[in-house]
């Protein structure tokens, strides 16, 4: 009766430990460790290294949007590996890059949106000309399990 009593208070406060923590992620935290290693992946120099490392970010099936782009930010089992395609074509584009955080949102404990303004100058991989461009983005991110499951790119 005693080891089975012990066993349920453990089990009772293993539960309540594992709850403890899932209340501590900290998204203002998780935005900006997004931005930093989002921010990697568009850099001159950025490899598959920099780029996994974002990728780690998200949950296997994100949703992605980036409008007026490309509007439909539906989850779908290999949204993870769409992304990376589509990022690994335009991965070291960039001759330069820089990005400036300019505020974090953060919304309940399932989402979160960054601002920030980013400047680029590349050639684009396909069409082997110049670009330049200066932006402020607003992306929301929305949470699950700590990892990013949507994610919804606005231009200013």
């Amino acid at each position: 009766m005693k080891s089975w009593l012990f066993a349920l208070l453990f089990f009772v406060f293993s539960m309540s430990v594992v709850a403890e923590d899932e209340r501590k992620f900290d998204l203002k935290q998780f935005a900006q460790v997004y931005f930093s290693t989002m921010v990697s992946t568009q850099a001159p120099n950025a490899t598959e290294k920099e780029l996994e490392a974002y990728l780690a970010l998200l949950t296997d099936d994100v949703g992605h949007a980036h409008l007026p782009y490309v509007t439909d930010d539906s989850r779908s089992p290999d949204g993870k590996q769409a992304m990376r395609n589509g990022m690994t074509f335009y991965l070291g584009a960039h001759t330069e890059y820089q990005a400036e955080l300019l505020d974090v949102f953060i919304f309940n404990d399932s989402a979160v949106a960054i601002r920030y303004k980013d400047s680029a100058k590349g050639f684009h991989p396909q069409l082997k000309k110049a670009f330049s461009f200066t932006q402020t983005m607003m992306e929301v991110l929305e949470i699950e399990n700590g990892k990013v499951a949507v994610i919804r790119k606005y231009h200013e």
